[in-house]
C-alpha cells in the first residue's frame, strides 16, 4: 500500500523552538512544544466548550444536525491542518489559530455582535476580533500566576490579524478600523509597550499558518452553510447549480453516481468543494510563494501581499458562493426574524445588568460595579458576550415576563 510522504518543514514555517516567547515566562514543556501546548490551552478553555451552544448560523436548539461554533471551529481545525501540511507549514500553530478563532463570538452569533456593538456604541462599539483577543489574555482565569491562557506571541499575533493588517506602519488604523479606530482590547498590542500587553506588530501581515488558518475558515462557511443550507429547506440544489463551480462539480458527481441518492449527493457535494478549493490554494500559494522565495516565517511576514490566498478564479468562485448564500440563508426572511429577536434578547440583558449589576453573578457584579462608565460598559459586555445562546435564553426568562422564542 503506497503511504504519502511526509512533506518537509518549509523555511518559512513558524518553528515553535524559536517563538517569540509568552507575556510571562514559563518553564519550557519537557513533552509538547510551545504552539502544541496553546492548542492544548485552548482545547481546555471555558470558552472553547461554551462554542457547542452558540449559534453559527441557527440557534442550538433548531436542530441536532447544523453546525454550532464548536462543530464550524473543528472544521476549519481540519482544513487548516490539512492545508499548513501540504505547505510543509507547523500544523500545531495552524490548529491552535483555528481553534481559537471563535472565542470571541457572543451567543446568537452576528446578531448578537451587531446588538452589542449598538450597546457599546459610546466607548468604541464590539469586534469579534478583539474579543477574543481579550478572552485569551484577560478573561479565562484558570492559573494562578497571570489571567487569560499566556500564549505565544505568534499564536496572538495569528489571532489578532486574522483579516491581515489593521494598521499602518505608523499606526493609522486601516479596512474596518479606519472610521472609528481599534477597538479597546487591540490598541494595547499596537506598539505602547503598555504593561501586560506585547507588540504585535499590527501593520504586518500574519504568519503563513495564520493565513492558512483564516482561508480554512472561509472554505470551511462556503461548504457547511450549502449543507445547512439546504437542510433547512432555505434553497434547493436547482438554484445552487446556479453557480459555475458547483454545477461542474454537481456535473461530475451526476456522471458517476446517476443515481445517488439526495443526502449522499450534498455530503459528496461538500467534500468534493472543499477538496477542491484546498487543492486551489495549495497550487496558488506555491506559486507565490515560489515568486517571493521567503527564508523565514518573517519574511512572510514583511512582504508586501499575503502569501496564502485563492486564485483569481477560485475567489471568482467564493465570491459567487458567498453572494448567493447571503440573500437566501443570512437574509432568508426566517433567520431574520430570529435574529432580530435575538438581538432584542441580547440589548435587553445588557441594559438590565447596567442597571442592576446585583442581578449578575455576585464576582461579575462587583467588577462591573467597580468600574468607570467605559469599564462597566465593556464588563457588562463581556459578561454577555460569553454566554451560550441558552443561558442568555435563561437569563432572559429569568428577568422578564416573556422571553421570545427563536425558532
Amino acid at each position: 500500500m503506497a503511504v504519502e510522504a511526509p512533506v518537509a518543514r518549509a523555511p518559512y514555517a513558524s518553528v515553535p523552538g524559536r517563538s517569540r516567547g509568552r507575556l510571562y515566562p514559563e518553564p519550557v514543556s519537557p513533552t509538547r512544544n510551545a504552539f502544541r501546548r496553546d492548542c492544548d490551552r485552548i482545547i481546555h478553555a471555558t470558552a472553547f466548550r461554551r462554542l457547542a451552544y452558540k449559534t453559527q448560523v441557527f440557534v442550538f436548539h433548531e436542530g441536532d444536525h447544523f453546525r454550532t461554533r464548536l462543530t464550524h471551529t473543528l472544521e476549519v481545525a481540519q482544513i487548516a491542518r490539512s492545508l499548513a501540511r501540504s505547505l510543509g507549514l507547523d500544523e500545531d500553530l495552524a490548529e491552535a489559530l483555528a481553534l481559537a478563532h471563535d472565542l470571541g463570538h457572543p451567543p446568537f452569533g452576528h446578531a448578537g455582535e451587531r446588538a452589542l456593538d449598538r450597546c457599546l456604541v459610546a466607548c468604541g462599539g464590539f469586534d469579534h476580533n478583539a474579543q477574543t483577543l481579550r478572552v485569551v489574555t484577560a478573561l479565562e482565569r484558570r492559573y494562578p500566576a497571570f489571567d487569560g491562557l499566556n500564549l505565544c506571541w505568534e499564536t496572538l499575533e495569528g489571532l489578532v490579524k486574522h483579516n491581515g493588517p489593521l494598521t499602518l506602519r505608523d499606526g493609522t488604523p486601516v479596512g474596518p478600523y479606519l472610521e472609528r479606530g481599534l477597538p479597546h482590547a487591540i490598541r494595547p498590542y499596537g506598539g505602547t509597550h503598555e504593561l501586560g500587553s506585547q507588540d504585535l506588530e499590527l501593520w504586518s501581515f500574519a504568519s503563513a499558518e495564520a493565513q492558512v488558518a483564516a482561508i480554512a475558515d472561509d472554505i470551511a462557511y462556503d461548504a457547511h452553510d450549502i449543507d445547512d443550507g439546504l437542510r433547512a429547506g432555505l434553497f434547493a440544489l436547482d438554484e445552487l447549480a446556479t453557480i459555475p463551480l458547483i454545477s461542474d462539480l454537481l456535473a461530475s458527481i451526476h456522471a458517476e453516481h446517476p443515481q445517488l441518492e439526495p443526502s449522499r449527493l450534498v455530503h459528496e457535494l461538500g467534500r468534493r468543494l472543499i477538496t477542491r478549493m484546498i487543492e486551489d490554494v495549495i497550487a496558488e500559494t506555491n506559486g507565490r510563494l515560489q515568486t517571493l522565495a521567503p527564508r523565514s516565517a518573517d519574511e512572510v511576514r514583511y512582504a508586501d501581499r499575503q502569501v496564502v490566498g485563492f486564485s483569481a478564479a477560485m475567489a471568482a468562485a467564493d465570491r459567487a458562493i458567498k453572494g448567493f448564500l447571503y440573500p437566501r440563508m443570512y437574509r432568508h426572511s426566517r433567520v431574520m426574524r430570529i435574529m432580530g429577536d435575538a438581538e432584542r434578547v441580547v440589548c435587553a440583558l445588557f441594559a438590565r445588568y447596567l442597571e442592576r449589576p446585583e442581578e449578575m453573578p455576585a464576582e461579575w457584579a462587583q467588577i462591573v460595579e467597580a468600574g468607570d462608565e467605559a469599564g462597566r460598559l465593556r464588563r457588562t459586555a463581556d459578561f454577555i458576550a460569553g454566554m451560550t445562546d441558552r443561558y442568555a435564553l435563561g437569563e432572559h426568562g429569568r428577568l422578564f415576563d416573556s422571553t421570545p422564542d427563536l425558532r
